[in-house]
């Protein structure tokens, strides 16, 4: 069994909410010097799991599920109330944007002070500067006080210096959303860096995608407890199902109606599914699956007209747009299925939205946005990671010598 780079056992963390106080002497003094009032609330309920050596490990939930704190309580910013978190070698947290700096020092000044604060030389530091530099992108600003940079700016910084400094554990908290499209690449290409230097690697996200294509292993927390932990396609894939079964109950609760937009008279999309090869309504597919787009529509009269199908990311990524023109054979309903042979997205979560549109696409008779939403599971076969599972075939020859 691999060395322990982290073991969380029996972890509890408890805090004061403050649900009245007295801000004033006076106050104090009239209210009889009662007590503040508060109650105890638990974000962390007795968590325990192990992260060898080398492992990117995620930490998945909703809002509010303990995974800051958690990560904080590795970090040593709160002690937990009961149970221990033993880490192994030099870590380096980055939780909060900006965290350490100090706002009217330069970035150059806060380079060598958070340096020094995760332990690292005046010489070590001298020696990485321009590397720090350049992966932030920042040498034009670097002698400019932090206050005047934007948060994007702030995080790179930040980021560059907690990876740059050699840690053996790195902890990260959702702070990569904030950079642009060019830095998240770096960021990816380093934590592959960092994998195959046998780094451990603890991130916090809500992108799915993120820790099912990055992730080694994951843990699934819910209102400060420890649901699932394990392969972290397998967490990732039971928090779906679960998130799936609550909206559907949701939707049994209060049906709710998709909003359509600029609307001709007469026009409206009734209905948007998917159907799986027997004709029943699936929200669950599995990478590389058959399925059957299915709308239904109405129309007031014959007319030419284009069904456009957007197939979104959720973090708003477009991923495919099919077309069909077509002619309405009258006034009334009608349903057109878009067959797909094999579903070849990778894993996660996918909204499609429908448009009816004149057969120029310069009119827009109806619209529903986030009509459906589809969770796909990956197949773990040799497809990980990226958007596309291509479903191709391997063939290995060789000569012999």
């Amino acid at each position: 069994m691999a060395d322990l780079a982290i073991q969380v056992s029996d972890v509890a963390k408890r805090f004061r909410l403050i649900h009245e106080r007295n801000s004033t002497l006076k106050a104090t003094i009239f209210s009889g010097f009662k007590r503040t009032v508060h109650e105890e609330f638990w974000a962390l309920r007795g968590v325990s799991f192990d992260v060898p050596e080398g492992q990117t490990f995620g930490l998945i939930g909703h809002n509010g599920s303990g995974k800051s704190t958690l990560l904080k309580c590795m970090a040593r910013i709160y002690q937990p109330d009961r149970g221990s978190i033993v880490t192994r070698g030099k870590v380096s947290a980055l939780l909060e944007l900006g965290a350490g700096f100090h706002p009217e020092l330069s970035g150059r000044e806060n380079v060598y002070l958070n340096g020094s604060i995760l332990g690292m030389s005046k010489r070590d530091m001298d020696r990485r500067f321009d590397e720090i530099v350049a992966f932030a992108g920042l040498e034009h600003f670097i002698d400019t006080p932090v206050k005047n940079y934007s948060s994007g700016m702030y995080v790179r910084l930040g980021f560059s210096v907690a990876i740059t400094v050699e840690p053996d554990i790195l902890l990260v908290d959702e702070v990569l959303a904030v950079g642009d499209a060019s830095f998240q690449q770096r960021c990816l290409e380093k934590f592959a860096e960092l994998r195959t230097s046998g780094r451990t690697v603890v991130i916090v996200s809500h992108s799915l995608d993120t820790v099912g294509n990055m992730c080694d292993t994951a843990a699934w927390l819910d209102h400060g407890s420890l649901l699932k932990e394990g392969n972290a396609h397998e967490v990732v894939t039971a928090y779906l199902e679960s998130v799936r079964d609550d909206r559907r109950a949701r939707e049994h609760a209060a049906e709710a109606q998709p909003v359509a937009a600029d609307g001709s008279p007469g026009w409206g999309i009734d209905e948007v599914h998917l159907l799986d090869d027997a004709g029943h309504s699936v929200d669950l597919l599995r990478t590389g699956s058959p399925v059957t787009i299915r709308v239904a529509l109405d129309a007031p009269a014959a007319a030419p007209v284009a069904l456009a199908i957007g197939i979104y990311r959720t973090d708003g990524v477009h991923i495919a747009g099919p077309v069909h023109r077509f002619t309405t054979s009258g006034s009334g309903r009608h349903v057109v299925d878009y067959r797909i042979d094999r579903f070849a997205l990778a894993g996660g979560v996918y909204d499609i939205s429908v448009a009816l549109l004149d057969q120029h696409l310069q009119r827009t008779h109806t619209v529903l946005h986030r009509a459906t939403r589809v969770d796909v599971t990956p197949i773990d076969d040799g497809e990980t990671g990226g958007v596309v599972a291509f479903g191709g075939s391997w063939h290995v020859s060789s000569t012999s010598t």
